[in-house]
This record gives structure tokens, sequence and C-alpha cells, in this order.
């Protein structure tokens, strides 16, 4: 099987659990992943080395926030989505627009002044991009943006709808919603919609942990975004 595959919350204090979701992904499909960066953090000289030896290894760095911390719920709209969805992990949605045009530029030049190869792609956390609109994305650094739909070229405008399936369940009702939503999107996975699966952190130690097993083990190749566009 081939897909996208994407380890969302990549800082300093989860990068042992990166390591441990990496060794799950079958050895021909590890290059090609993407870890989706939050600068952010306190990362210390050996944190960023492992970054840079994940890159060497062919993995590839994406932006993701800043701090991946809602400052403050701001409106009835980010409300429902922290209590539904994202906790308080939707950056985005807790700030104003000119603060996140100033936070895609902050989060793209973090990795030049640390050697680290400059990332492509941005994904907002929990894919919420908030008050950004597409010409703020066409002036950002990146070339590609990811929300929960797919994928975004930003200069073109050009969008691909992408199947996705994710795993961060840490309540039984989340297992039950997650595992319905994961159902319906593998039905409309096709070779012109090949399927994304992201991982977190955590995901081995919650409650889909055997279907998250079950998704990677038959995974062949991590297909390249850019190569949709």
């Amino acid at each position: 099987m081939e897909a996208l595959l994407s380890i969302h919350d990549v800082m300093p204090e989860t990068l042992d659990r990166v390591e441990a979701l990496l060794s799950m992904v079958p050895v021909s499909a590890r290059p090609g992943t993407v870890l989706l960066v939050v600068p952010g953090r306190d990362w210390r000289p050996g944190d960023l080395a492992r970054l840079g030896c994940w890159q060497s290894r062919g993995l590839e760095l994406a932006g993701h926030g800043w701090f991946h911390r809602a400052e403050r719920v701001r409106g009835w709209y980010h409300r429902c989505h922290a209590r539904l969805i994202s906790r308080q992990a939707a950056e985005h949605l807790s700030q104003p627009r000119a603060a996140l045009k100033a936070l895609l530029a902050d989060n793209h030049r973090w990795f030049a002044r640390h050697r680290l190869a400059p990332p492509e792609l941005y994904v907002p956390p929990a894919w919420a991009l908030g008050e950004l609109r597409g010409e703020d994305l066409a002036e950002s650094p990146f070339t590609y943006v990811e929300t929960t739909s797919g994928l975004l070229h930003t200069a073109t405008g050009v969008r691909r709808r992408l199947p996705l399936v994710g795993f961060e369940a840490d309540t039984p009702l989340r297992a039950v919603g997650l595992r319905f939503w994961n159902r319906c999107n593998r039905g409309f996975t096709s070779e012109r919609h090949p399927l994304r699966i992201a991982l977190h952190p955590g995901d081995a130690e919650l409650h889909l942990a055997g279907d998250l097993s079950q998704t990677l083990a038959p995974l062949t190749r991590c297909i390249d975004y850019r190569a949709l566009f």
C-alpha cells in the first residue's frame, strides 16, 4: 500500500515517541515520512541534531504552528472546535490575521536559522487555518499547505482533496467517532486520491493503537505530496 504519511507535534518532549512511531513503519516506507515540527518549544542542540539526522535519512520536516497551543478561546467556533476536536491545540484560531502571517514567516525562518533544510509544507495545528486567506498563503514562504480536506498549492490556488485517517483517540467516545471517520475516508481512497495517514506521538498508547498497527503494517512507500500537483 502507498500513502502520504505524517507525524504531527514533533517537539523536544515528544522525540522519543516520534522515534517509536517511526519504528512501527516498515523500513521501505520510512523515507518520505513528513515530520511536523513545532519551532517555539525549548529546542536544545541535541534535539536539533536529531532533526538533522532524520532529514539525512530521507525524512522531511514541515512547519506546524509555533507553540502548538491556543493562547485563548476566541468566539463560538473556536469553543466548539476545542471541545469536539482540538482541545487547546488549534493555535491559529486564537490569533488575528496579521499575527498568523508573522507566525508563518517566523516558522519558516526558524529552520534555516538552525541549519535545517527549509520546509515547503506547512500544516496548521489541528489543520485549522483560522483567519488566513488564500492571498496570505500565496505570499507566505511555504509552497504547500495541508488542511483537513487535503493539500493546497499556495501560488496557484490548486487544491487536491485527499482522504485522511488518524488515531488520536484519548477517550472511548473519540475512538468510536474516529473509527467511523477512518472507515468513511478509506472508502474515498483511489489512485487519484491516495490516503493520508496522520500520526500523533501518543497514538500507540491510545484507544486505536490496534487500528494504527494494522494501517501501518501493509505500507510499502510514502507518496511525495509534490507529485500530486
